[in-house]
Order: structure tokens, then sequence, then C-alpha cells
């Protein structure tokens, strides 16, 4: 039996999508309004919240289109909002918007209230989505970004490539390559908020759940908030290992092997991405 909501607050994905975003404020990945979060609703989700909805706001067009997403509704972080803000201001820091039917526009149904918009890197969560939808037959429903800091400074010191990066990561911590299997892409710096790194992005997420964006942050994905969410905190502490072991000033002694990984992989009944291995 479907509950009837007395307040939108009260659905579980709102509040599940406001507690996502307090614990990565808490891990101290998005200073001032770094980093944004987005949700494809489900239909139940949707017809819950649906009595809070308004229509009066204008379609606006994006630059990318994605016609297989024509009319799902997204939750989102809003443009120049702070995540610290999110769970004290709801109203104004996040809101759910609809595609429409072309799937190559928007319009705010709900929140993001006193002249709000969506993150300036919807277009690229909204590719992310398109590509992710695909890949893993409807399943993925969350795109995550976010500023974790050590894996930023790894793009400083490590080649800007799929393999470099995501082998480093695989041998920091034996969790990796159950967790992320297929790997770490890594898109090349440009400038965010437009449809190059959008595309960019996207093409990576078609074979990756994670891509890091060269000197600025992750974009993860997943199926819901808890599983999206500890891919990032894997791959940042993964990084961090991997950053405090260069620290020492020793060198890498030794470290997890190639048959290492493999091993760990057929225990855990996983298919790790042999293209990374030696």
């Amino acid at each position: 039996m479907e509950t009837i909501l007395k307040d939108i607050l009260d659905a579980a994905c709102i509040r599940e999508y406001i507690h996502t975003c307090e614990m990565g404020w808490q891990q101290g990945w998005h200073e001032r309004n770094g980093g944004n979060l987005t949700y494809r609703m489900t239909g139940e989700e949707v017809a819950q919240c649906r009595p809070f909805f308004s229509e009066e706001r204008p379609w606006v067009k994006m630059g990318v289109t994605a016609q297989h997403l024509a009319g799902e509704f997204f939750i989102t972080t809003g443009s120049g909002k702070f995540f610290s803000n999110v769970a004290r201001r709801p109203r104004e820091s996040i809101g759910i918007v609809q595609i429409n039917e072309a799937g190559d526009g928007y319009r705010i149904v709900w929140g993001l209230e006193k002249g709000g918009k969506p993150t300036s890197e919807f277009e690229s969560h909204f590719m992310n989505h398109a590509v992710r939808v695909q890949a893993t037959d409807g399943a993925c429903r969350v795109i995550y970004h976010a500023h974790p800091a050590n894996l930023i400074a790894l793009t400083y010191v490590l080649p800007l490539t799929d393999r470099d990066l995501t082998r480093a990561l695989w041998k920091s911590a034996t969790e990796c390559p159950v967790v992320f299997p297929h790997g770490v892409g890594v898109v090349p710096w440009m400038v965010p908020g437009g449809p190059q790194i959008a595309m960019a992005t996207s093409e990576l997420m078609k074979e990756y759940e994670a891509a890091v964006w060269a000197h600025h942050g992750l974009f993860v994905s997943g199926p819901d908030f808890d599983i999206t969410f500890g891919l990032m905190h894997t791959l940042e502490k993964a990084a961090q290992i991997c950053v405090l072991a260069l620290s020492c000033g020793q060198g890498i002694r030794q470290t997890i092997t190639d048959d290492n990984l493999r091993a760990i992989a057929h225990d855990f009944g996983v298919t790790i991405n042999e293209k990374f291995l030696d």
C-alpha cells in the first residue's frame, strides 16, 4: 500500500539523498560549493512525490541529448549550493527535475527555491546516467561527483592513463579489485560544466563505474546511494594509502602482485579487467 506523504521531505529517497550529501560533507570532499549528486527516481517514488510537484517553471535546453531518458525524474543538487547546507536548507539546496520528451531539456518540478537551478555539471551527470543505464540494463540510478583530495593528488604524480591509475589503486588495498574490477577511467583536464567534458566522461562510463577528472575530482556510479558512496570511499581510501606509501620516501618495496589480484578476483567471484594486468 502506497504511503501518503505529508511532506516530500519524508520520502525515503529524499531522506537517503540528504543523508548521502551529509556523509560526503563530513568526509571533507565538498569544499564550498564543490561536488554534486544526482539520483534517477523510480516510478513508485515519482508517484509518491508527484502531489508536491509544480509544472509552472520553464523548460531549459541542455547541450546534450539522451532520448531513452525522456520523461525521467532526477533529484539534483543546485548550482552554487553547498553540501554543508543540504540537510538544514534542503528546499533551496536540492531539487527534482523532469526531462522533456525529446531528452534534451529539463524543468524544475520541486525545490531549488529562491531562483536556484540544477548543478552546473548536470549535463555531465545526465550523459553519465544515459550510458550507465544502458551498461547496467537500467540498474544504475546514482551519479556522484566529489573532490577527494588524495585521489586528486595522484593525478599530479601518476601518468594520466586508465591503466596506471587503476593499477596503483588496485595494489593499494586488497578490496579494490573486488569493489571496482573493471578499473577506473581518466579524463584529462578540461574546463568543467560543458558538453565536451560531459561526452568525454560518458565515453569512459560505458566501460567503468568510475572516472577521474584530472586535477579536479571523481565521478562514480551505482544502483543505490550506499554502493555508490562506498565506491567513492573505497577509491579515496586506496588513494590515501598510495599517497602515504609514496610519501615515506623509501619507494615501494613490496606490493600486491598481479597474480595476487587474479587470486582475489577468483576467490571473490569477480571478473577483473585483464588488460590492466601483466
